[in-house]
């Protein structure tokens, strides 16, 4: 009896951790427009983005959770606002570092869990144009360099909030107040997709925080798709797509895998999809933060999000002047420099060519495929199991030198120096019939 009762708890437990990553409340049918179908497109053929998480936090210097994990009470938290006078803060400098990393689009904080809006709003007086000493919207001056750069904008959006008593209220299960914070949202959304001209896509993150929740996803949705049909909307809910979402997120990790946690029983879907990921520790500016990970790191991630069919949001955290720390610039200006010469093995492709190997990984573009050797093995070849695919020719991703390969019913042989091989990414040209 015992037993059985085990039984039944662990069976009870699976389908309840199974219901968590299903949204549970009745959403309207949706059919992307041909301006949304072509923006995913677009954006799948972009495949490296910047990720910029930016607000008032950064003038405590302890990343953008410091508001919860210091239990700062919210009036007290208020005060940073007379502080935050980011001087510095270069868009156009801003856009620059992005593009010449080879990053096609930029998607910035325009309010996070904190409640700091750092836009121009009308729905709150928390924001950087009525409560700091700087006094300037700096989402106009992004809008606008994007727009001269050729770079697409998106804006994150916190579904939740630390500070508004409605929010709090509605999560304890006031119904009333639940609506009205869900009309501050729509407020600002509509804010975000009317005064800064052609917006890409509104990230949502924060549902996780009322996991089994109403968050009207129907109204605020249907709203984004009213307003902006071609807007693509992404959110880092954590669970399966919703109908209406454009994008599959996946947070700190790649699609597929849960190294980083928050992707447990998430199956990858049809959608575009997306990894973001930081490059050091922290998403805001944390002064105590020196985990970087290395160029070649970031590469790697870059090429294997493109291997799995996914883009790279990689983020930056500025600092409270302003700009952006020098670790991360000069990061980004390596990996612009291995873009410049091998983006083409990257922008437009698709992945889901092979599972990704121990060696590397394989890209697509029309007849096309790019075998990306990124952990040489000794051995004298690489195997690709299970490729059906008839081979034309091989050669070295400058075409000079032709490529030994041998195609078997197991598999395909491609046959390399070990010895001579790019210590990054060794990138090998096949012609498929």
């Amino acid at each position: 009896m015992k037993k059985i009762a085990i039984i039944c708890l662990l069976g009870l437990l699976a389908f309840t951790s199974n219901a968590q990553k299903q949204y549970q409340f009745p959403m309207p049918e949706y059919t992307p427009t041909q301006n949304n179908l072509d923006a995913r497109k677009e954006f799948q053929d972009m495949k490296f983005g910047m990720f910029i998480h930016w607000g008032v936090y950064s003038v405590l210097a302890d990343g953008e959770w410091v508001m919860l994990l210091k239990k700062i009470k919210a009036d007290n938290y208020e005060r940073l606002a007379d502080f935050f006078n980011p001087q510095d803060f270069n868009a156009e400098e801003w856009v620059k570092i992005a593009k010449s990393a080879g990053m096609k689009y930029i998607t910035i904080t325009s309010r996070h869990h904190d409640s700091f809006s750092m836009f121009d709003t009308d729905a709150s007086d928390f924001n950087i144009v009525d409560a700091t000493p700087y006094g300037k919207d700096p989402l106009k001056e992004l809008a606008a360099a994007c727009k001269k750069e050729g770079i697409k904008l998106n804006f994150y959006y916190s579904l939740l909030d630390w500070k508004r008593d409605d929010y709090k209220d509605g999560k304890k299960g006031d119904e009333e107040a639940w609506n009205k914070y869900v009309d501050f949202m729509k407020a600002q959304l509509t804010e975000l997709l009317t005064n800064y001209g052609e917006i890409g896509m509104i990230w949502f993150d924060g549902h996780w925080d009322r996991k089994e929740a109403n968050w009207k996803y129907d109204e605020i949705y249907s709203l984004i798709h009213e307003l902006s049909p071609s807007t693509l909307i992404a959110n880092n809910h954590h669970i399966q797509p919703i109908p209406g979402d454009d994008i599959q997120t996946f947070e700190r990790d790649l699609p597929g895998e849960n190294h980083g946690g928050f992707s447990d029983g998430v199956h990858v879907s049809q959608l575009p999809l997306e990894s973001c990921a930081t490059m050091a520790s922290k998403w805001g500016y944390s002064i105590y933060d020196n985990k970087f990970k290395s160029t070649k790191q970031l590469i790697h991630f870059l090429v294997k999000a493109a291997g799995k069919n996914g883009n790279l949001l990689l983020n930056v955290g500025p600092m409270p002047n302003g700009e952006i720390q020098p670790e991360f610039v000069n990061t980004l200006k390596e990996m612009g420099e291995w873009t410049s010469k091998y983006g083409e093995s990257i922008y437009g492709t698709r992945g889901d060519v092979i599972q990704t190997q121990d060696w590397g990984t394989i890209t697509k573009k029309d007849k096309t495929l790019y075998v990306h050797i990124l952990n040489p093995t000794h051995d004298p070849y690489i195997f690709i199991p299970e490729f059906k695919e008839k081979i034309s020719s091989a050669t070295s991703f400058d075409g000079k030198t032709k490529i030994k390969f041998k195609q078997l019913k197991e598999g395909t042989f491609i046959y390399v120096d070990s010895n001579s091989l790019n210590e990054i990414d060794e990138i090998i040209k096949l012609k498929i019939k």
